[in-house]
């Protein structure tokens, strides 16, 4: 092995590097893993792989690099990637590439990519979705930061990810801290997707009172409509998954306390930094919250019965094609929140993002590609300078047929007491963007009553004050 210089270093050989690793080497690459679990370095070696040889020794492992080196890192988010990389630049050169391919926070890379440039290392901060499948056949990724060091590393980034039309789910993002900031916003319309699925089973279990073979026939079929996307198609097959020798779902043994890994919620710090607008986001990370005080749910079910509906003896009077149309709504608000949120960001931290490019790859290899990300694409390829996709022409003739439905399923809904805040959030949202007057007068007025925190007035220039209470 002492001849063989590797075109690609990994550094953290979990299932994701590894995956990654066998995906490099599929196209011809030959690739250099280091870990410190020995375990995970003896497992990659005994893939018994020609192009792909796992170290135990980091000094090893950079040594077997063609120049410039390309060390890429799959570690947990933090300190962690912080200290690696500070080993690092002990055994590489100036000039040399590193790729932070974890969940970083753009903060964290934003002040890496200012330090490293100033050592002058070429530092890539990249979001990576797809999963482990992903990994393995080709996952959507979106780095950001050095655009000469991505030029180098583009040619194997664009063979391992996913394609769509011939065309691979992976470009360059912008500035600094882009890419990561990218995947996190697309990790919050993850969030915010997956809890309107999760309300959608609660509508059709508990207000339709559908069969679990009834639930997986409506998400079967659509999957097969507009509605096609990665997470639709996975909770299809949740709901035909039995353990061998079971006759019931596997989903209905599982706590019903859903567990986060924090991106949501950076999504939504930094949408309230910006001054943003995300309450579907919001809402969808503050009921993985709720989720998990579960004690405090069973007490409160205890001494608030749902005097609403005693017998759960009532349907809600709606059909499944009313709330696929509901569903489809709030999705197309999630959606549009997040790239609001992307045109926002791109504006203050002058990113160079081009949201048509970000949908483009967004349709093939992440957990949140569907059919509709056609439609964003579309519309921002038609105006770059799009502020919202509610103002597109052509999302805006879709919605507004949707617009009785989702009001009949939350209107059923909150008269059966079945909670439905993400389809509630993506309602008033759309409500109030629309709403040429908002009652925020009445909050200004409050503001400067008790503050004097000053107000404008309609028609008439200058900051005004009055003395309230006289």
């Amino acid at each position: 092995m002492e001849n063989i210089q590797y075109d690609f270093g990994m550094i953290g050989l979990g299932t994701m590097g590894s995956n990654l690793l066998q995906n490099i080497s599929d196209h011809g690459y030959r690739s250099a893993g280091y870990d410190l679990d020995k375990a995970k370095v003896e497992n990659l070696n005994q893939l018994n792989q020609e192009n792909i040889h796992g170290f135990s020794d980091l000094k090893e492992f950079t040594s077997s690099l063609k120049s410039p080196k390309t060390v890429m890192l799959l570690v947990p988010a933090g300190k962690i990637v912080d200290s690696v990389i500070n080993e690092l630049l002990e055994v590489l050169d100036k000039g040399d590439i590193i790729i932070d391919g974890g969940n970083s926070h753009f903060t964290d890379t934003e002040r890496r990519f200012v330090d490293l440039e100033k050592k002058g290392y070429h530092f890539i901060g990249m979001g990576v979705s797809g999963g482990e499948e992903g990994a393995r056949r080709g996952p959507s990724m979106m780095p950001g930061g050095d655009k000469q060091a991505y030029e180098v590393v583009a040619p194997i980034l664009k063979k391992i990810a996913a394609h769509v039309d011939g065309e691979p789910t992976v470009a360059y993002m912008g500035e600094r801290s882009a890419g990561h900031f990218v995947k996190m916003v697309h990790n919050g319309i993850e969030y915010a997707i997956m809890q309107l699925i999760s309300e959608t089973y609660e509508i059709l279990k508990r207000g339709l009172q559908l069969s679990d073979a009834e639930i997986y026939d409506v998400f079967k079929k659509w999957n097969d409509g507009r509605l096609q996307s990665y997470l639709m198609e996975i909770t299809r097959d949740i709901f035909a998954f039995k353990k061998p020798g079971e006759n019931h779902l596997l989903l209905n043994d599982i706590k019903d306390e859903a567990k986060a890994k924090g991106t949501g919620k950076w999504t939504s710090q930094a949408a309230m930094d910006l001054a943003l607008p995300i309450p579907i986001i919001d809402v969808a990370v503050s009921m993985r919250d709720l989720s998990k005080y579960k004690d405090l749910r069973t007490k409160a079910a205890e001494i608030y019965p749902n005097s609403l509906d005693e017998n759960n003896s009532r349907k809600l009077e709606i059909n499944t094609d009313q709330l696929e149309n509901a569903f489809y709504f709030a999705m197309v608000s999630a959606y549009a929140q997040g790239m609001h949120l992307l045109f926002a960001a791109n504006l203050e931290y002058k990113y160079g993002l081009s949201l048509d490019t970000i949908a483009k790859i967004w349709r093939g290899g992440c957990i949140i590609r569907s059919a509709f990300l056609e439609d964003i694409f579309a519309a921002y390829e038609k105006n770059p300078e799009l502020k919202h996709l509610f103002l597109d022409k052509n999302i805006q003739e879709n919605i507004s047929k949707s617009v009785s439905s989702i009001r009949k399923v939350i209107s059923e809904a909150a008269l059966k007491g079945i909670a439905i805040p993400a389809f509630y959030a993506s309602m008033g949202y759309f409500d109030n963007f629309r709403n040429e007057t908002m009652p925020a007068n009445l909050i200004q007025a409050q503001r400067d009553f008790f503050g004097s925190h000053t107000y404008e007035l309609i028609g008439k220039e200058g900051v005004f004050h009055t003395e309230w209470e006289d």
